[in-house]
């Protein structure tokens, strides 16, 4: 569900207390893990996480490029994790990791859906947060988009 709010204070304000307390405890994991030069924002109705323009000025759509999200949606809640998803080592760590908690998972591209705090394992979510600096992400993007051309223009 898009948000129309402008701060992430007034995004989590307008939710209901259960999923407002639920987002602010990731929200608390994610800040305490965020690496250095990522910043929080509000972007595409949710709490974003994102490269600085000043950091990263080369994205194919003008915005900062997004390193993590925070939403509450109809059905669940979610955290996105744009660079575990980015590289096949990461993600494979992240899913083994996870699944090793017992805990449920349940994901989908770049994200992993929850309905309570209960079912998220906060310090997997809090190591994948802090799992790559700025420069790397922004190096793993680069070399993705570059992968992606490359494939595009050999099918074309």
């Amino acid at each position: 569900m898009r948000s129309d709010a402008t701060t992430p204070a007034a995004y989590l304000s307008s939710l209901p207390p259960d999923r407002r307390k639920a987002l602010a405890k990731v929200r608390t994991v994610i800040r305490s893990n965020l690496p250095a030069g990522i910043r929080e924002a509000m972007a595409w109705g949710m709490i974003t996480y994102q490269v600085p323009l000043a950091s990263y000025p080369n994205t194919y759509n003008g915005h900062p490029l997004a390193y993590a999200a925070l939403a509450s949606q109809k059905n669940y809640m979610s955290v996105y994790l744009m660079g575990i998803y980015a590289s096949d080592e990461l993600r494979t760590w992240f899913e083994e990791t996870y699944r090793a908690t017992g805990k449920r998972m349940d994901v989908g591209k770049s994200c992993v859906r929850f309905r309570t705090l209960a079912e998220l394992p906060l310090e997997v979510i809090g190591s994948a947060i802090g799992a790559l600096t700025l420069e790397q992400f922004v190096q793993l993007h680069a070399h993705t988009s570059l992968r992606l051309a490359k494939k595009q223009r050999s099918v074309r």
